[in-house]
């Protein structure tokens, strides 16, 4: 119960104004199509640098919660999932809008994050030190290849194929060795002076999930998104709620789902609202109305997506692996503060971890609190045009790259990595597994130099690195998840041929 502690910490006037601004931004930002939450978080981590650790976590975290959350007022409203995570949504939510039920639609998904997002953060409380202090066993081995099985896991679930997926990680691997060898101090593909210190984290993050989608963006011109903004009615919040009340099928599968798939990493939210929307159906004696209207799509989805954001960072704050690409942007803001997740992090950093989690329990109420209040607006600025909206957003980006060290070095580096990746993406390779190689790369070749000094003093490369029972085991996760992806991948496959051979 240490974590009660530190509650008033949240209180202070700053960390509440930021927790205030973090949430009502994120909810604007999430209900515009294009930003993902991914992509808010990396463009807020700038504005963290004069602040201390605990204020620009709790900044980040609002933004991360509330983005998810927004992502259902453009989903409802205009048919255009804010986040990957809101497409389920879409299917019973936008039909209700039509209806003439929008403002019903939106009460529901905002109390269904709600209760969502508060159990996944309670099972963030709960678990995440349990798991830290079994986390004390491991050493540089056991840390070299949680590194890789990092990669691995998200190279392979978040990209359409397993192969790009983990070319993807190999590519961010490579990037992270750019620069100076800490232990030998040779230089490593220096090819211009901007990379002599090596890719700040920051400007890679920035270019890799922000410049495509401006590129994206001024390729469509000046035109508007093109969906007609439903005008969102009265509609009783208690009768809404009653309603969530009378509906706690739809309610525990989506919390539950969500939470499952949240400590799995590499899985995501769209993953979690979709199985969430899936099983709910199949387990709902009114399955011929879902896809036409019918609430308990809505309440699961949302329940779902944001029961997942709590524990996906219980691997990440325990393992310094992250359970989805948000969480990986999040380790970036971890690092840039000089604090590494992980075994001690609890104890060196209590005040830093519990106070960050305290304020991700209290922006879920706030987050439902607001969101209905900026639904409205929400909306409208989803209709702003892309080429406003991408101008906007490049502007951010240059200055945040720009702010790292006052380097234009570092905003030649963002938009190279920035265009590379637009034209990777066009090809099916995903920028999750990239950064994620980018972020785990040096955390991996510390600890195998570490390891490989002290299995040279002792037993040798072989029994180090391959033996003991935890040493395996992670060697066995590594091979299952890849092994479980081409699984996946092939009989997707499968199922789509036969569709088409059926049509």
């Amino acid at each position: 119960m240490e974590f009660i502690y530190y509650f008033g910490d949240v209180f202070s006037p700053l960390s509440f104004a930021l927790l205030l601004g973090g949430t009502i931004g994120g909810l604007i930002l999430g209900a515009t199509p294009g930003l993902s939450p991914t992509m808010a978080v990396a463009l807020l981590i700038p504005f963290t640098f004069q602040l201390e650790a605990v204020q620009g976590l709790i900044l980040l975290g609002a933004a991360y919660t509330s983005t998810v959350a927004g992502g259902a007022v453009s989903a409802i409203l205009l048919k255009i999932p804010g986040a990957p995570a809101n497409i389920a949504t879409t299917l019973d939510g936008h039909t209700m809008a039509k209806k003439g039920q929008g403002a019903r639609a939106l009460q529901l998904s905002f109390l269904a994050s709600a209760v969502g997002g508060v159990f996944g953060v309670l099972l963030l409380i709960f678990l995440t030190p349990v798991l830290a202090q079994w986390a004390l066993a491991f050493g540089p081995s056991h840390l070299f290849w949680l590194a890789i099985l990092g990669v691995t896991v998200i190279g392979s679930l978040d990209s359409d194929s397993v192969v790009k997926g983990l070319l993807s990680g190999c590519i961010g691997l490579w990037l992270a060795t750019i620069g100076f060898d800490d232990i030998m101090g040779a230089q490593r593909f220096i090819f211009h002076p901007s990379l002599g210190g090596g890719i700040n984290i920051i400007a890679a993050l920035i270019g890799l999930f922000a410049i495509p989608q401006v590129l994206s963006m001024f390729a469509k011109g000046r035109q508007s998104v093109g969906a007609e903004v439903i005008e969102v009615q009265k509609h009783s919040i208690g009768k809404a709620a009653g309603e969530l009340v009378r509906n706690p099928r739809a309610l525990s599968i989506g919390t539950i789902t969500g939470s499952i798939i949240g400590l799995i990493p590499g899985v995501g939210g769209q993953i979690a609202g979709l199985v969430a929307y899936d099983q709910t159906k199949k387990f709902s004696p009114d399955q011929d109305k879902f896809g036409k209207g019918h609430p308990e799509g809505v309440i699961a989805a949302e329940a779902a997506n944001n029961a997942m954001v709590g524990p996906s960072l219980v691997p990440l704050l325990t393992l310094s692996i992250p359970g989805s690409p948000t969480a990986a942007v999040l380790l970036g803001g971890l690092l840039i503060h000089g604090i590494f997740p992980g075994t001690d992090l609890f104890d060196n950093h209590p005040d830093v971890a519990w106070t960050f989690i305290n304020s991700m329990l209290i922006g879920q109420i706030l987050m439902c609190i607001f969101g209905l209040y900026v639904a409205g607006l929400a909306a409208r600025v989803a209709q702003v045009p892309q080429s406003v909206m991408a101008a906007v957003v490049l502007g951010l980006s240059v200055f945040g790259a720009y702010s790292v060290q006052s380097s234009m070095g570092d905003v030649y580096v963002m938009a190279c990595l920035g265009v590379m990746m637009f034209f990777l993406e066009r090809f099916g390779f995903s920028a999750a597994p990239l950064v994620l190689g980018l972020i785990l790369g040096p955390i991996a070749e510390a600890n195998f130099i570490q390891g490989s000094m002290i299995a040279n003093a002792s037993v040798g490369m072989g029994p180090y690195f391959l033996g003991g029972p935890l040493n395996i085991f992670l060697m066995v996760v590594v091979a299952a998840s890849v092994a479980y992806s081409v699984w996946m991948e092939l009989r997707t496959r499968k199922t789509q041929k036969a569709v088409e051979v059926q049509s």
